[in-house]
């Protein structure tokens, strides 16, 4: 997908694909099956064509994947053996992925063409932003990016295993972008690349402050950072108007090209904005503090669709009346689509799919095999869809696990609002825990229970994001083998450790830095509390005869009342899960 069109044209751009769906995406499959068509993982199931490109028998004989099946290829490639394994370009790197909707981390093959669908995405998301937020286009923005500056993990065969985003910031299209509006940051792109994220984090917030007037849109790529940062600054308040008054960064600050680059933005001594700050930052609450520190910003832009929607009601308390954007939907496996109404409402926000980003398909998550499947240009309206990619990097017919609506059209491109990810319970950073994980976690962590006389009868769940940072809360109730035992601290703490050493790697790499996710917690309820949840649910309507325990009900605030009114006692893991010496992928 070529990134030089005209800035002018910007309009054309999204017009003609979104008009052109099938055609578009026909000659998309087309130039990736002839391109990869002698690849090791396409001849297995295309060597009884004539070698020509024939969309029905890449249908009929390419099978629809989970990572699983493909993981043995990219593992190949990772351990060294040339790309045409899966991709007839050259893999460039390995993106990690947050997670699959088990929580396992995915590392997807990435070619330059990943990055320039990012930027062809980017750059048609900021043209849609600027034409609905009046002035966005005259200041910087104060985004929250982070990205280690070297690659500090590499594959055996050589190439950089980080992020999509960190992809992006450590490439040439970064390091070279050109100087606009929307590439123009109130941060160095040190702070960006400082390996230590709190560093980076209160330089971010230092540089912002400085800049405040210049301000016209704040955010981060996902909402739960932009409120960790939001969080930060009310506890680093008053030691930041100190470094502003004095003009002097505080000692803790030690990565030097980090310290070397915000010096010259702080620019000495500067009282009177210390004194501007502090008067705002000492008022409470702090309703607006967005507003109020940053008279000039327009927006709030960062993704709150997903996992993420929890924390709408932050964002809206700290920016008030500012519209909160989210812009993009993309993944490891591919970018999807733009916003094209930013100014939505959050319940309302939808993605339109670009036809030329990779090859679309989609399966129906009410038919279990594949005749559920149609192309982008046949969904229908109303209907919920699993996303199924195959792109330029040598991935294809792979499931992407979300679970997606199909809301209205652009022309002929479909939007799709984002429902959820496929069996995800709990989600608090980066991390996906699926209800099958979070039971073996627990059955495992029930056994410590065993030396005391306390038995478990029944859980449920959520992720708590009222405290900073959020944190997984487990309700037990327990049964007694005598009449009144002691809840012994150590055995219950005990289990709160059992669970985190239970879980994912994802988790305990969010886990081991304090700023993304705390201590798990167990609420121990009285006895009953299990059928008193049963009975509310059965009072909204549920069937009695159908009823199971949610294992989750982070959905339904009537329903955490029902086990808050009920909790004794609260324990704490004292302790982050060890990560086993296994590699631990930089974010």
């Amino acid at each position: 997908m070529s990134t030089s069109f005209d800035l002018n044209d910007r309009v054309k751009v999204i017009e003609d694909p979104t008009k052109n769906v099938k055609q578009i995406q026909d000659r998309v499959l087309e130039e990736i099956v002839t391109r990869n068509m002698n690849t090791e993982y396409l001849r297995r199931f295309l060597d009884d064509g004539d070698g020509q490109f024939d969309k029905e028998h890449f249908k009929k004989n390419v099978p629809v994947v989970k990572y699983d099946d493909v993981k043995p290829y990219i593992e190949r490639v990772f351990n060294g053996e040339p790309s045409d394994v899966i991709s007839s370009a050259p893999i460039t790197s390995l993106l990690l992925s947050s997670g699959t909707s088990g929580g396992a981390q995915k590392i997807i093959p990435c070619s330059n063409t990943f990055l320039e669908n990012f930027l062809f995405i980017n750059d048609l998301r900021m043209f849609v932003t600027s034409k609905q937020v009046d002035g966005v286009e005259r200041g910087k923005g104060m985004m929250f990016f982070f990205a280690t500056k070297p690659p500090q993990i590499h594959a055996p065969c050589g190439l950089p295993v980080w992020s999509a985003t960190s992809s992006y910031f450590k490439s040439d299209y970064f390091t070279h972008r050109p100087s606009n509006w929307h590439t123009s940051y109130t941060s160095p792109d040190d702070v960006i690349f400082c390996p230590d994220s709190r560093q980076s984090l209160y330089c971010h917030l230092l540089c912002g402050l400085v800049r405040r007037d210049e301000v016209v849109r704040v955010g981060s790529f996902f909402a739960s950072v932009l409120v960790r940062a939001l969080k930060f600054l009310e506890d680093f308040w008053k030691e930041l108007c100190s470094n502003i008054r004095l003009g002097h960064i505080s000692e803790w600050i030690t990565d030097p090209d980090c310290k070397n680059s915000v010096y010259p933005i702080l620019g000495g001594p500067q009282p009177e904005l210390a004194d501007t700050i502090e008067h705002e930052c000492s008022r409470k609450p702090w309703e607006g503090i967005v507003s109020r520190l940053w008279p000039n910003t327009k927006c709030v832009e960062t993704i709150i669709t997903g996992s993420m929607a929890q924390y709408i009601p932050a964002l809206e308390f700290y920016g008030k009346d500012l519209p909160l954007i989210s812009t993009i939907y993309g993944s490891s496996e591919s970018v999807f689509g733009i916003n094209l109404e930013p100014l939505s409402e959050p319940r309302d926000i939808s993605y339109t799919f670009m036809p030329n980003a990779s090859y679309f398909e989609f399966k129906h998550v009410d038919v279990d095999d594949d005749h559920g499947i149609v192309d982008l240009a046949d969904v229908k309206l109303g209907l919920y869809y699993e996303p199924l990619v195959t792109n330029f990097s040598g991935l294809y017919r792979m499931r992407v696990g979300d679970v997606l609506l199909v809301t209205g059209f652009h022309n002929n491109a479909p939007q799709f609002r984002f429902v959820r990810r496929e069996n995800v319970v709990l989600s608090i950073d980066t991390e996906k825990t699926n209800e099958e994980d979070l039971f073996k976690a627990v059955n495992i962590a029930k056994l410590r229970l065993e030396s005391s006389a306390l038995r478990l009868t029944d859980f449920t769940s959520y992720a708590d994001t009222s405290t900073v940072p959020g944190h997984y809360v487990l309700y037990w109730e327990l049964s007694r083998a005598e009449d009144d035992p002691e809840l012994i601290p150590e055995v219950l703490e005990d289990c709160c450790f059992a669970v985190e050493e239970s879980l994912d790697a994802v988790y305990k790499r969010c886990r081991s830095k304090d700023t993304c996710i705390g201590s798990l917690e167990i609420r121990v309820v009285r006895d009953g509390t299990f059928d008193s949840l049963m009975d509310f649910f059965v009072g909204e309507g549920a069937s009695i005869c159908q009823y199971k325990t949610p294992r989750c009900i982070q959905s339904s605030a009537k329903a955490l009342d029902v086990m808050e009114e009920r909790v004794i006692a609260r324990f704490f893991s004292k302790k982050c899960p060890p990560l086993h010496g296994s590699i631990v992928f930089p974010i």
